[in-house]
């Protein structure tokens, strides 16, 4: 495929325009993040690392969210490049109800064993403190576990509404929505303008809170005429089918990389708190730099390739593809790299504590160090996400924890003694591996006739199969 220059430009300004949105609203998401991490940092590290560990756990309801808004966000893309905006319609509804319904039974985890389930990941320590992280970690998670069904309605409505081409309406509502948060995080937290401190309690509501006015809004926008999609009653099983397809592998990923989580932060810990803590903050400083751009990008790759598929050209779904990747490399590696450079003074504006700076700095460090080969991992795993292919990037993935960040780091930091230092070279090599697979399957793979497949499917009205 040969370069050619206005292409390429054509491409970058449509996900340009596509995807600043995204980044404006995932950096709000990140700051909010952030505050909460800065907060609990004036408590103490073993506040942080209690947060830490409960966010362990509340990747749950955001994986199985993120997961069934991939599924959205395809089959919304696609009918939207073609102009079938009822069965577009159709799968937002169904999108939505299944995340309800799913959010339930981690409601009930979080209420009766969040203390039990903290607790339990300080099996490989000794560390006197494990006992007041657990405590404190338990309260925060049965707080945010409550409002998992909300958590999910928010994410799915953002990414149906992302792949019909409305990026900016998930903007506005998350901005607020995260604003909100932010405030309350500070207020509640720290106990300002003579409202209580409640510390980590006040953190864990504010994001409650957050979850709940988000979803809120979304369900009401959809049901007015303020956006193009709407909800139509649901009567294509097919659509549900695929709508699981395609979500599936989203959630198995995501809970993977989730599950792998609880050895690897077990394994910071046989090595102190602190180092957990300098861990938490480390990947923070990076997700709060970076991660909003390559969001935005991959959600723009998602989109582009969709509605290109839907509209009957996967040549140009392979171009634009690639096109998003490099626009991702140039940009959001180059920042990477300049954070590697300054790691240290921005690490400290987290923390002073003599223990946890020096790691905290290695692994903001190795993230970017990292971004360029992220950042296209990322990209071309939306790009293929578009096309209805969430299998590739489950491999890459699950190989690239098992395989590198977990196995790797393992090895290296404690077989061969290397301490922290391993598990910076089990996070570079895991996103190297996870990069090559997802790369090999978006030149290779034959997703763009499987999505055809799966349009033509879809296309069937209830009449015709209940006639076959």
């Amino acid at each position: 495929m040969g370069l050619d220059g206005d292409r390429l430009l054509s491409v970058w300004k449509r996900v340009g325009a596509l995807s600043w949105p995204v980044m404006v609203e995932q950096t709000s998401r990140t700051l909010m993040r952030t505050t909460d991490v800065f907060v609990t940092a004036l408590f103490s590290p073993l506040a942080v690392a209690a947060v830490g560990l409960a966010d362990l756990y509340a990747r749950v309801p955001l994986r199985v969210g993120l997961g069934l808004g991939a599924g959205a966000i395809a089959l919304s893309s696609q009918e939207t490049g073609r102009g079938a905006t009822d069965i577009r319609d159709e799968a937002i509804t169904q999108a939505l109800v299944l995340g309800a319904i799913l959010g339930v039974p981690m409601v009930a985890f979080g209420l009766t064993v969040g203390e039990e389930a903290i607790g339990v990941l300080g099996i490989f320590t000794d560390d006197s403190n494990m006992a007041e992280v657990a405590s404190l970690g338990g309260t925060y998670l049965a707080i945010i576990f409550a409002t998992s069904p909300a958590r999910h309605v928010a994410l799915i409505g953002a990414r149906a509404l992302q792949g019909t081409g409305d990026t900016r309406t998930p903007m506005y509502v998350n901005l607020v929505s995260n604003g909100l948060n932010i405030g309350l995080s500070l207020v509640l937290g720290l106990g300002l303008f003579g409202a209580p401190r409640l510390e980590i309690i006040g953190v864990g509501l504010a994001t409650a809170i957050g979850n709940v006015f988000t979803a809120t809004v979304f369900v009401v926008l959809l049901a007015t005429e303020y956006t193009t999609a709407g909800y139509v009653r649901p009567q294509r099983f097919v659509i549900a089918k695929q709508l699981l397809v395609v979500s599936a592998p989203k959630v198995a990923e995501g809970l993977f990389a989730t599950l792998v989580e609880f050895p690897f932060n077990a394994l910071l810990l046989a090595f102190g708190a602190e180092v957990n803590a300098a861990y938490q903050i480390g990947r923070r400083v990076y997700q709060q730099v970076t991660s909003p751009l390559a969001r935005g990008f991959r959600t723009g790759a998602s989109i582009v390739v969709g509605q290109a598929l839907g509209d009957g050209d996967a040549e140009r779904a392979r171009f634009e593809g690639w096109a998003t990747a490099l626009l991702g490399l140039l940009t959001v590696g180059t920042i990477g790299l300049v954070l590697a450079a300054f790691a240290e003074p921005i690490v400290r504006l987290f923390t002073d504590d003599p223990e946890t700076v020096t790691p905290a700095i290695g692994f903001a460090t190795v993230y970017g160090l990292t971004a360029p080969v992220t950042v296209l991992f990322v990209l071309l795993a939306g790009a293929l996400q578009g096309g209805s292919d969430t299998m590739t990037p489950l491999i890459a993935r699950a190989t690239g924890l098992l395989g590198f960040y977990l196995g790797l780091s393992y090895v290296t930091a404690v077989v061969l003694g290397w301490g922290v230092t391993g598990f910076y070279a089990g996070i570079f090599g895991y996103y190297t591996w996870s990069l090559l697979v997802v790369a090999a399957g978006f030149r290779y793979g034959s997703w763009a006739d499987r999505a055809a497949e799966m349009m033509a499917e879809r296309a069937s009205t209830p009449d015709r199969e209940a006639g076959d």
